[in-house]
């Protein structure tokens, strides 16, 4: 089975989650996400982030996500740990300037 790690920018956090499919998305500018996987933790220890992800994206089939919000997308062996970053002060990672499209401006009347 292949297994995806996608990195992307939400909400002025960095999301690292596993998927067993990435698609190029219908919707123009959307990655399709489907297929989440969490890896499998003792029932002993629980990861709060981890429990928070998986609450988060419960009962989600299919994601979009904007495509200039994505960092990057790599095929790995196995899931790891999903986790949610908060991006620091000074972090080399910034977020691409949206929107993708600039709104149209139109020219001013010449006197």
């Amino acid at each position: 089975m292949r297994v995806f790690r996608i990195t992307f920018h939400n909400q002025g956090k960095i999301y690292e989650i596993y998927a067993a499919r990435v698609n190029q998305g219908d919707l123009y500018g959307f990655i399709e996400v489907g297929g989440l996987l969490f890896e499998e933790t003792s029932t002993v220890l629980v990861d709060p982030a981890v429990e928070r992800l998986k609450s988060e994206f419960k009962g989600v089939e299919l994601t979009l996500i904007p495509i200039h919000s994505v960092i990057r997308v790599d095929q790995v062996e196995k899931e790891g740990p999903a986790r949610v970053h908060e991006t620091e002060q000074g972090s080399n990672i910034t977020p691409f300037p949206g929107p993708l499209y600039p709104p149209r401006v139109e020219p001013k009347p010449q006197n």
